[in-house]
């Protein structure tokens, strides 16, 4: 099954649920901050009845439907004011904030759980609802697998940034780069791995980038990079130290590693540039210029 195919459907809580009485943790809950299936994203599952059971079978709690799941994949578990997240002998693993427990973990409050596509994130504590919507608005503007910026943010950024360039008299570079052969990795490893490879570039990326820069994935395997008051030629040298440092990189997922490079295409701000747009259309021609040169390298 392939990534347009994967379903996510959930299920009515048939358990007695606890009243926020019976329970010290009553507005606990998992918020669905990353999946295949759009209409899931930003969903609420209060933790009202223990356990909580996520699988791929109809007598699931949460209800995935997803290869990568098994039918009893997980659970989260009440114990005193405390809940677990317990892995129920899943064929692929739950993961605790990108960690793969074997057993169980206790949750703290911002944890990350994901179970196959789907990452949820666990949030507690007496500010629940407002934590809840400080997150909905967070999905507006960070991707929710990688962290980094998403899209929409990117693009409003990039024309704030044209302005004070074309103001101020100063250079703006813009860089798009994707993994080479991503549909590759998929298809050989796995759709798991590929996000494991996609959070590990984004990891990799934010640590090398200026607070001032905006590093945003552009979409799928697509990632961008907006660098104020930098040349081409400042452009060129971070965009080949990522290059080298990704082709360098050990990706290690489930103990088999994955070859992973990736392609650059850069771009500097024009006087003819009439909107982002025009930046954008030539990084990408320079980014199809290099993976037409064999991939793995850096053009503009």
């Amino acid at each position: 099954m392939n990534e347009s195919e994967e379903k996510t459907r959930v299920t009515t809580i048939v358990s007695k649920p606890l009243t926020r009485d019976d329970s010290p943790n009553g507005g606990d809950c998992l918020v669905v901050i990353y999946t295949k299936e759009p209409s899931l994203l930003g969903k609420r599952f209060v933790l009202d009845t223990n356990p909580v059971r996520i699988g791929r079978g109809s007598e699931n709690n949460i209800v995935l439907d997803s290869d990568s799941i098994s039918r009893r994949h997980a659970h989260i578990e009440q114990h005193g004011v405390d809940w677990l997240c317990v892995d129920d002998g899943s064929t692929n693993g739950t993961y605790v904030n990108d960690d793969q427990i074997v057993n169980e973990q206790r949750l703290a409050n911002g944890d990350r759980i994901k179970v196959g596509p789907t990452i949820f994130k666990y949030l507690s504590g007496q500010d629940v609802e407002a934590q809840y919507h400080e997150e909905i608005y967070r999905m507006t503007i960070i991707d929710g697998l990688t962290q980094a910026h998403v899209k929409r943010f990117l693009l409003e950024s990039l024309d704030k940034e044209i302005m004070r360039a074309r103001r101020h008299l100063r250079d703006l570079s813009f860089i798009m780069f994707d993994i080479d052969h991503f549909k590759k990795i998929n298809d050989v490893h796995g759709h798991l791995a590929g996000d494991f490879v996609l959070k590990e570039i984004a990891r990799l990326v934010q640590s090398r980038i200026r607070r001032d820069e905006v590093f945003a994935r552009y979409g799928g395997e697509e990632f961008s990079i907006v660098l104020p008051e930098t040349t081409l030629d400042g452009a060129r040298v971070l965009a080949e130290g990522l290059r080298e440092r990704i082709e360098e990189a050990r990706f290690v997922f489930q103990s088999e590693q994955i070859r992973v490079t990736v392609s650059f295409g850069i771009a500097l701000l024009a006087p003819t540039d009439k909107c982002s747009t025009d930046v954008i259309k030539r990084a990408d021609a320079r980014l199809y210029e290099a993976k037409r040169a064999g991939r793995n390298r850096v053009m503009g």
